[in-house]
């Protein structure tokens, strides 16, 4: 049996704490490696070699850690199919999927590299009599990031990239669940001329995350998971004193109004709702169409096109998406579905009982519709992170702007129009902090942010772009005069002022 060791101080070290978690082959449903769950022994370990690596990291100018970023970025390019075959061998996605997982981190990375720019703070000359005032942005020193496992390559580069060519030293506690490829990224780091020590791994459960949220040589953590929990990850980090930033989860809306392109929103619909087996906090689980006549027309090429979707193991080549990652998350799901039934709701097409022929053992589901749901349904405004997908129908626009507006969760919503007023109006108005414009899933590019609204995000800042670079950084203003000789001035008592 394969063991996944931590990686600390530049190089795998085995687990001490005498603990292990199973990670699975979804496509199998076996057991394929045990990953060690770290002790707090373990963490400070990890924390002790950045905070000695990170002292002179903050020494290294901007440019040459951005060449570090470069290389980074060269090398992930060169082994891309190799981390894609990987994730995807724990994760259960499909390698087009998985490959997408790594480029849009990749991106991440690319916007890293402008780190010497990006850095750079403001001057003012003559700001008073002899007097110049200017900022310039300093690393916080050690930082954390707990990742989640639908993205074990784009959210770790997410945290990592921006915090790291900042000139912090970073703190990785990926998913149990796809644990090797963020290690192999920390392997590439240093291969790319990162110092050892810089990047630290630390795989564990809920026992390592309180540990970091309270070490005090960590200055600020990263979060991406359940809402929940990122709560709670954001208030007991903040009790003690760290900069956090959470993002939770989501339940996506996609408004089709009646004069949307219907066959062009349809195929966004499906691949929004059922790629990667609808693991992403950006999927696309709920349709709200507007008007009868729409709701209808919707629903026929919807169910007309469900059944051609190819459910497969991450290998094929011609599946549009694999199984779901655990057996546990299987069950959550298929319980989601029965209680949409019991709760009222048309279940047009069922994905339970979905085996692929061969692959018995494996975590597959088929893709589900429901029809005729409600906003007071708990199927709604809960999460349900699997590929389900529920039409929620609107008599008007002002109805289907409020759906959106007036859920728990505000990470990304789309509206699918020709019409470029209610696009603006609709964009204008929502209560969600990412809006696509018949783009179906708004991730923004990596030199913009990501970052949701009321329960899908805590904290004030999003995640990379020009706010990944704030977060992990602090500024610092500097007032500087340099009298000449002369006589010296009275003394003053009062504040300082610029007249």
């Amino acid at each position: 049996m394969r063991n996944i060791d931590h990686f600390i101080d530049g190089r795998r070290v085995a687990g001490t704490s005498g603990r292990h978690g199973d990670v699975f082959d979804p496509n199998s449903g076996q057991v394929q490696a045990h990953v060690a769950l770290a002790n707090t022994a373990e963490l400070d370990r990890a924390v002790q070699s950045a905070v000695l690596a990170q002292r002179g990291w903050a020494k290294v100018n901007p440019q040459r850690r951005a060449r570090v970023m470069f290389e980074f970025k060269r090398l992930l390019e060169v082994h891309m199919d190799e981390l894609a075959a990987l994730l995807s061998s724990e994760h259960g996605k499909v390698h087009g999927d998985s490959r997408g997982d790594i480029q849009r981190g990749l991106e991440v990375i690319e916007f890293a590299c402008g780190i010497p720019h990006l850095l750079k703070g403001e001057y003012t000359q003559g700001a008073g009599p002899g007097i110049d005032v200017y900022s310039m942005r300093q690393p916080l020193g050690v930082v954390a990031g707990i990742t989640p496992f639908n993205f074990p390559a784009m959210i770790p580069m997410w945290m990592f990239g921006p915090a790291i060519a900042a000139g912090n030293a970073f703190i990785l506690k990926p998913s149990e669940r796809d644990p090797s490829v963020p290690l192999r990224l920390a392997e590439l780091m240093i291969e790319a001329g990162l110092p050892e020590g810089v990047l630290n791994v630390v795989h564990g459960d809920k026992d390592v995350v309180e540990a970091i949220l309270k070490h005090p040589q960590i200055r600020a953590v990263s979060f991406v998971g359940s809402s929940d929990i990122a709560q709670s990850v954001y208030a007991l980090g903040a009790q003690h004193g760290k900069r956090v930033q959470c993002m939770g989860g989501a339940k996506n809306h996609g408004i089709v109004l009646p004069d949307a392109d219907l066959d062009q929103a349809v195929a966004d619909i499906l691949g929004a709702a059922y790629g990667s087996a609808g693991e992403r906090c950006m999927a696309l689980p709920v349709v709200v169409p507007v008007g009868e006549a729409t709701a209808q027309a919707l629903r026929e090429k919807l169910v007309a096109r469900i059944p051609d979707l190819r459910v497969g193991v991450s290998s094929d080549p011609q599946a549009q998406f694999g199984p779901v990652v655990t057996a546990a998350h299987r069950a959550r799901i298929e319980q989601y579905i029965q209680m949409g039934v019991d709760e009222g709701a048309e279940l047009v097409v069922d994905g339970r009982g979905f085996r692929l022929p061969g692959h018995g053992d494996g975590f597959f589901l088929g893709p589900s519709l429901f029809d005729r749901v409600t906003d007071k349904m708990t199927t709604y405004r809960e999460e349900i992170f699997g590929p389900v997908l529920q039409i929620v129908r609107a008599d008007s626009f002002e109805q289907a702007l409020a759906l959106p507006s007036q859920h728990q969760y505000g990470n990304g919503v789309t509206i699918f129009t020709r019409n470029g007023d209610a696009a603006r109006e609709f964009a204008e108005q929502v209560e969600v902090g990412m809006v696509g414009i018949n783009v179906p899933i708004p991730v923004p590019v990596a030199y913009h942010s990501f970052g949701g609204w009321k329960r899908s995000g805590f904290g004030d800042l999003n995640q990379y772009g020009q706010d990944g670079v704030r977060f992990f950084t602090r500024t610092k203003t500097v007032t500087q005069r340099w009298p000449r000789g002369g006589a010296v001035a009275d003394q003053s008592f009062v504040i300082p002022t610029m007249r």
